[in-house]
């Protein structure tokens, strides 16, 4: 009999709901505390879970409780939301997305989960795979934008360094895939409401991801707080536990998010905690997260025969088989029984900085304002994000200390050691105070160029962060604009850098500033990775993998939309367009400037046919015409102009990376697969049609930017 089958045999029903409860621990002055209960509740084996404790001898404290005093020393599975870095913060998802390199989101992860289980962590409740297209809602800063297909890459690349090559080892992390499961599309970006999407929809953009993740082993999956058409996620039997476990095989544990489980009862679906308890245990819903539903009613539920002990104890069963598989029955404390060395964490740093500056986006360059010419002596810097430590973290900043996070002005000054920095705040984030705006602008008197550090502070993104107005706070605008006047006045230049969790509605601020930076949220190497650019030692590399509106009222906006029977036609007022705005964004997908100077040319696509099991082979030229050294991310699309159900303008199919020097040439090949090409039919079910499908590639999802060509799919074709 097996160690898991020999528990089961021996425990009493607390003792398996303990397995099924996860509960929340915070600190006193005398150590670690269990909210709303006390660590006896460990000793007695009714709490078999902990979140949000963090530090090895805290953890081994409690897990000696767990191991050594309770009747049958099971290990407690303890985790911790590491969404972007644990105590060595890196840049926010959104940010990360947008250096466009699967293999540094593995690293960042990789990395995350070594410092993680340094501090006796053994789960983490990452990756968000949510596509988000309303940047109302403010967990987009934790996904990685507007594109499925990126979020399948982002599902394997992220489950694959969380979890490493075996999740036994003392530096991996069971992963937790959330939220499943299309949490993004909420009513009018307003977090928590109800969301209701075609079934369309759902299985082409927000299922991939999920699908991706349980391919690549992921061992743990989260539910959505919303409910999908109706149906709460938390008690979703088609996609949990028919969807979840019975198309794609999802054989490890579903956790609930936090107190989701009661929260069955405001939806509506259950009248109590005994109702809301047997509709998640029947769904699939292995732990329950800080509700104490599975602890107090289930009892209930099985009294009255709501539920069976076969259905309790496989839940317990997948909760022990985890707790095996991360090895803590053999070792409980093997994660944090050594400190990392110095030279690991001085390594680790260095590559937040170096990923930091890779994935600041360039939105603008207007004469070639950056980087910053040789002859800059003096830089006025203003903003109150200018010389905040605490903001450069973002949200979710897990065990992110205030201290320790480069602000700009500390990456200047280290960075720009020959330059005079003039700062000043200006104005605050949440008072209405301008009165120090004059002062502030007058330290452009004398400056070589002006840097303005705008957007949000890290609070204005992440969880219950949904923005009616996802635009730059009104103080902080009338010192841009006063700044700007006086700049422009002085005739000097202006760098604007943008921190924000998502994309902001900037239209003035791009016709005014000369040069804008998309610094996102970049962690705790933020200052000296904005320098790097600044100074030129980096030349921006990044791309916004989501798309930036004119007007908030655009939203929806994202490249993948359908056509139109009535395509926006300028000389046709009865055509879908707005009468107020343009239809185009401000910056479309994947737009992100260089200091080089790219030219694509010669796209070349072989074989002119192919069969289903064939590849496609995309060919094109790329000069750097520029005077710096650059990469540059060239994208290759496709548009299936006809086909059996309306498929998307443009559908992004692979990205590839290519360095030149000024002067040079190089050629970017990518081959595609051509069953790739495939598409939900009218029943919902993968077909591969015969016709053209055009294949469209550039540096970003703008046809005006995008080189063309074609290739023929052959149907029912013996390759």
């Amino acid at each position: 009999m097996s160690r898991t089958e020999e528990l089961l045999a021996r425990m009493t029903l607390a003792e398996k709901l303990g397995q099924l409860t996860m509960t929340a621990s915070s600190y006193a002055v005398t150590g670690p505390v269990i909210a709303g209960d006390s660590t006896e509740s460990i000793r007695d084996g009714t709490i078999g879970n902990l979140l949000n404790m963090v530090g090895a001898d805290h953890v081994n404290e409690m897990q000696r409780i767990a191991v050594e005093q309770s009747r049958l020393g099971i290990p407690l599975l303890i985790g911790l939301d590491i969404i972007h870095g644990h105590r060595t913060l890196f840049p926010i998802p959104l940010a990360e997305t947008a250096c466009f390199d699967p293999e540094a989101w593995e690293r960042s992860a990789r990395e995350a989960a070594r410092e993680g289980a340094a501090d006796g962590l053994a789960m983490t409740f990452a990756p968000m795979l949510d596509v988000s297209r309303d940047l109302r809602w403010g967990r987009t800063a934790e996904g990685s934008g507007e594109d499925p297909g990126l979020a399948v890459l982002m599902a394997r690349a992220k489950v694959r360094g969380f979890q490493g090559a075996d999740l036994s080892d003392a530096e991996s992390l069971a992963a937790c895939a959330k939220h499943f499961c299309a949490y993004s599309p909420v009513t009018a970006g307003r977090e928590y409401a109800a969301v209701d999407i075609s079934e369309r929809t759902l299985r082409e953009v927000h299922l991939p991801a999920f699908a991706a993740s349980v391919k690549a082993g992921v061992e743990t999956i989260m539910p959505a707080f919303t409910d999908l058409n109706g149906v709460p996620m938390t008690a979703h039997i088609p996609l949990l536990r028919d969807y979840l476990r019975g198309e794609l095989g999802f054989e490890g544990v579903l956790v609930s998010d936090y107190n989701a489980i009661g929260e069955l009862i405001k939806h509506g679906v259950a009248a109590d905690l005994v109702e809301a308890a047997t509709l998640s245990l029947k769904a699939g819903v292995d732990i329950d997260m800080m509700a104490n539903a599975y602890r107090n009613g289930l009892p209930i539920a099985l009294e009255r025969g709501l539920v069976t002990m076969d259905e309790i104890d496989t839940c317990v069963r997948r909760v022990l088989q985890l707790k095996e598989k991360l090895g803590l029955f053999d070792d409980p404390y093997r994660r944090g029984a050594k400190p990392e060395a110095a030279s690991a964490i001085t390594a680790r740093r260095q590559f937040a900085r170096d990923l930091g500056s890779r994935c600041i986006t360039m939105l603008k360059n207007q004469g070639d304002t950056l980087p910053l010419k040789p002859g800059v002596k003096r830089l006025c810097v203003l903003g109150p994000l200018a010389d905040a430590a605490a903001e450069m973290r973002g949200p979710w900043w897990a065990a992110g200390a205030p201290e320790g996070q480069i602000t700009v002005m500390a990456g200047l000054k280290a960075g720009l050691p020959d330059v005079e920095l003039r700062h000043a705040a200006g104005v605050g984030f949440d008072d209405g105070d301008v009165s120090g705006i004059d002062p502030a602008v007058a330290l452009c008197n004398g400056a070589n160029a002006l840097v303005l550090c705008l957007g949000e502070r890290a609070t204005m993104s992440g969880e219950a962060a949904s923005r009616a107005y996802p635009e730059i706070p009104e103080p902080q605008m009338a010192l841009a604009k006063a700044a700007i006047a006086r700049a422009r006045a002085l005739q000097i230049p202006v760098i604007t850098i943008l921190f924000s969790g998502r994309p902001l509605v900037i239209p003035w601020l791009a016709e005014n500033a000369d040069a804008i930076l998309a610094a996102w949220f970049l962690g705790c190497e933020s200052g000296n990775a904005i320098a790097d650019v600044l100074g030129g030692r980096v030349s921006p590399s990044g791309r916004t993998p989501i798309t930036w509106p004119r007007a908030v009222g655009q939203v929806p906006i994202f490249f993948g939309q359908r056509p139109s029977g009535r395509p926006m036609d300028p000389k046709d007022y009865f055509t879908s367009k707005y009468q107020d705005v343009p239809n185009d964004p401000l910056y479309p997908f994947g737009h992100g400037l260089t200091y080089g100077r790219f030219v694509l040319s010669n796209l070349r696509v072989t074989p002119e046919s192919v069969a289903e099991r064939q590849e496609i082979e995309v060919t094109i030229g790329v000069g750097n015409e520029g005077a710096y050294a650059a990469e540059e991310t060239v994208f290759l699309f496709t548009r299936d102009k006809i086909a059996s159900v309306t498929r998307p303008l443009l559908e992004l199919r692979r990205f590839a990376k290519i360095r030149l020097e000024p002067g040079e040439s190089g050629t970017v090949v990518i081959k595609l697969p051509a069953s790739e090409l495939a598409f939900l039919g009218p029943d919902l079910e993968s077909v591969f049609e015969a016709g053209d499908i055009e294949i469209l590639v550039g540096p970003r999802a703008d046809r005006a930017d995008l080189l063309t060509a074609s290739v023929h799919l052959l149907a029912n074709v013996d390759d």
